[in-house]
């Protein structure tokens, strides 16, 4: 018996925020006059993003006064510090975690004292005593439970964090494996007006996932996985600690490096997976260029998108989160059967495989 993700549950923060009303409140950030102000609207226009959620509640607020964590002034000076937005992420992040969490866990008729490993994922934030000893006390969790973190390893990090759950069912197979999943990207907005910040800016959104990954004949079986490393974008994709929150550098090269790799690495694929036989892509919807350049290397039609491109246009890139949102989806969708091959990408430049078969 193989290990399955048998259950996911997903969570999302307040009501989803309009694109054009975070475009606004980043106009104001960056202190834009009128004609950078409608590039900027033309920029989130062309994301592919409707909406996104946030655990903060200012981005669609049409007064500053009105503003709860920014500074209510039209400089939002002082800009807040990373001490402040770990302070919300610590407070806001276990509840939105735990409400993943409850409903994998029921969708799956299993009980919540039956598991017996809890794996916290997330890159935005991290405070010790953790985030996953809180989460243990709202699930109820038994003291014993083995916990882990995977923390930094940015969007393709949920992939770690299932590779460690077969890892750990293959020494213990009897094991119930939490995978939780939890970022609140909106915290790390960056009011210095560059071009990495417009794009990170323009993507992010908050949300969690969790996946509940055991040894069953039931869910998306867990075949085999891959891991690889572009070092020519090294530098292209990098996440770092600074004064004002986490800062993301993400270039605009991107799209074409991961293109350039996937063909080279086809070869790969195709000894690994048997690529030829393969229908499904659950793919991390990154941006809207990036799945665009990675259906163009495999060669696949544009329904190969149709979940990762909905996600994206409902939530934006959630990180480490989002693909489980794209699986929830697939499991779910009677139209998707067999194989599934997984794709996450994160800082390194690395590519993450899980090749997966729904059953």
């Amino acid at each position: 018996m193989n290990s399955s993700i048998v259950s996911i549950g997903l969570s999302a923060p307040g009501n989803p925020i309009q694109q054009s009303e975070i475009a606004r409140f980043m106009q104001l950030a960056h202190q834009l006059d009128e004609v950078e102000g409608r590039k900027l609207g033309f920029l989130y226009r062309k994301t592919g993003i409707e909406s996104r959620h946030s655990v903060l509640r200012d981005f669609d607020k049409l007064r500053v006064e009105d503003f709860s964590f920014f500074p209510k002034n039209q400089a939002l000076d002082p800009f807040p510090g990373t001490k402040a937005r770990m302070e919300i992420f610590q407070e806001a992040a276990p509840d939105l975690a735990a409400e993943a969490a409850i409903s994998c866990v029921n969708r799956s008729g299993e009980q919540m004292n039956s598991i017996t490993h809890l794996i916290l994922v997330s890159c935005t934030g991290m405070v010790a005593p953790g985030v996953e000893l809180q989460l243990m006390e709202k699930l109820g969790l038994e003291d014993d439970v083995e916990r882990y973190c995977v923390h930094f390893m940015g969007c393709y990090a949920v992939f770690t964090g299932l590779k460690l759950a077969d890892k750990i069912l293959r020494a213990e197979p009897d094991a119930r494996v939490l995978v939780v999943s939890v970022e609140l990207c909106t915290l790390h907005f960056q009011k210095e007006y560059s071009e990495d910040n417009l794009l990170a800016n323009s993507l992010f959104g908050d949300g969690a996932a969790a996946a509940l990954v055991m040894n069953s004949e039931k869910g998306l079986k867990i075949k085999s996985y891959l891991s690889q490393v572009f070092k020519d974008g090294d530098q292209d994709m990098a996440w770092g600690i600074g004064d004002f929150g986490f800062e993301m550098k993400l270039s605009k090269y991107i799209p074409a490096l991961l293109d350039q790799g996937i063909r080279q690495l086809k070869e790969v694929f195709e000894k690994k997976f048997k690529l030829s036989q393969i229908r499904n892509f659950a793919i991390h919807p990154g941006g809207k260029q990036i799945l665009q350049k990675v259906q163009e290397a495999f060669e696949l039609g544009e329904e190969a998108n149709f979940h990762a491109m909905n996600v994206l246009r409902q939530f934006g890139n959630m990180s480490s989160a989002t693909i489980l949102f794209v699986l929830d989806r697939m499991m779910n969708d009677p139209n998707v059967q067999g194989e599934i091959l997984a794709m996450g990408f994160g800082p390194g430049l690395t590519l993450e495989t899980l090749h997966l078969e729904k059953r």
